[in-house]
């Protein structure tokens, strides 16, 4: 029997899980144990958890109460501390690309012996990542930028996110705002990936057509002034290799016609950021940040989909779930987890 301890979030404003009480269900069916943490931000409630037969047990009581064979699933970052890592993880961890903080957290699972599974890196043998929360990201960050685009005409302070039932509450209230003013225009890079085709269904939803960018268009190498031809710019490129940026500070000078991007991927503080024109995220309250010297408003929020947590949760643990039976089953004998493990410990040792 293996034992999944699903713990409580600690960033703000996420209510995703990637776990859903009936997921959980399924894997307490097939003979292993579901410990779930209460959570006050959580979608679902804890009692759905209850029902199925899971254990529940007190917020953030991983720390001190779960077993050292326990896996500890969660979603986001754990909370800066500086006590040793001695379980076995499985989050986005946003510390395999260089981004600040990283070398604290490696240095907590070298001291404790932990194991980080990044949820980033779990791949099929095709090198395709076996659960994504694309689609969300993609949808909700054209949705936000749409919605601020429509701020923006309207000299109307920037539109923060917040969390909505469905999609369908966002998109109604969307082109409401819409009604009235020019529609945008605008292109996604990225368009063929998941999170591109969330994108570009986000803007179909309000009759709103994109030009769409994937790898053929970007080969030539950028920056590209094409993009400064369009309203917004949505980007939905997940970089693993440094390129020439998309867009640089020299390019914006040109600018007259772009007012938001959305960068999707935002990873502003790794040296493969592709819009090298800002160097931090933003915020739920506070969405938009000015590109350096430019009035280009800039959203990039690392947790868009839990704007949709509902939709987001059920989609991405469906899609992680056969993947958990598989590590419950297997262990590190099954390709995706052993892996995962490998790329860790390759990072660690840098």
């Amino acid at each position: 029997m293996t034992t999944i301890w699903l713990r409580d979030e600690v960033k703000e404003n996420e209510k995703r899980t990637p776990l859903t009480p009936q997921n959980a269900g399924k894997l307490i069916n097939a003979g292993h144990q579901v410990i779930v943490e209460e959570s006050i931000d959580r979608i679902f409630p804890i009692d759905d958890y209850k029902k199925i037969g899971a254990t529940i047990v007190p917020s953030n009581s991983w720390i001190t109460n779960a077993p050292l064979d326990a896996f500890i699933l969660g979603l986001k970052e754990l909370k800066e501390d500086t006590f040793n890592l001695t379980h076995k993880h499985i989050y986005f961890a946003h510390i395999f690309k260089g981004q600040d903080g990283a070398k604290d957290v490696f240095e907590r699972y070298n001291k404790g012996e932990g194991i980080l599974f990044d949820l980033e890196f779990l791949l099929q043998e095709n090198g395709r990542r076996v659960a994504a929360f694309g689609f969300w990201a993609g949808y909700v960050g054209a949705a936000l930028a749409v919605e601020n685009y429509c701020h923006h005409l309207k000299n109307e302070p920037p539109a923060r996110l917040k969390h909505y039932q469905n999609k369908s509450e966002w998109v109604s209230l969307l082109k409401t705002k819409l009604d009235g003013i020019k529609p945008p225009t605008s292109l996604i890079i990225g368009a063929l990936g998941r999170c591109g085709t969330g994108a570009n269904q986000l803007l179909e939803d309000l009759g709103l057509s994109s030009t769409k960018w994937d790898v053929e268009e970007t080969s030539k190498g950028g920056p590209f002034k094409e993009i400064l031809e369009h309203d917004i710019f949505v980007n939905t490129v997940l970089m693993t290799d440094k390129i020439n940026p998309f867009l640089d500070q020299d390019i914006i000078k040109l600018n007259t016609t772009l007012k938001i991007i959305s960068d999707v991927s935002c990873d502003p503080n790794s040296e493969l950021n592709p819009i090298p024109i800002y160097s931090s995220h933003t915020t739920w309250d506070d969405p938009i940040i000015n590109a350096f010297e430019s009035d280009i408003s800039i959203i990039a929020i690392d947790n868009l989909p839990s704007a949709l947590p509902k939709e987001s949760s059920e989609d991405f643990s469906d899609q992680l779930f056969p993947h958990l039976l598989n590590l419950c089953n297997e262990g590190l004998n099954n390709y995706t987890w052993r892996h995962a493990k490998e790329i860790f410990d390759k990072k660690r040792a840098l």
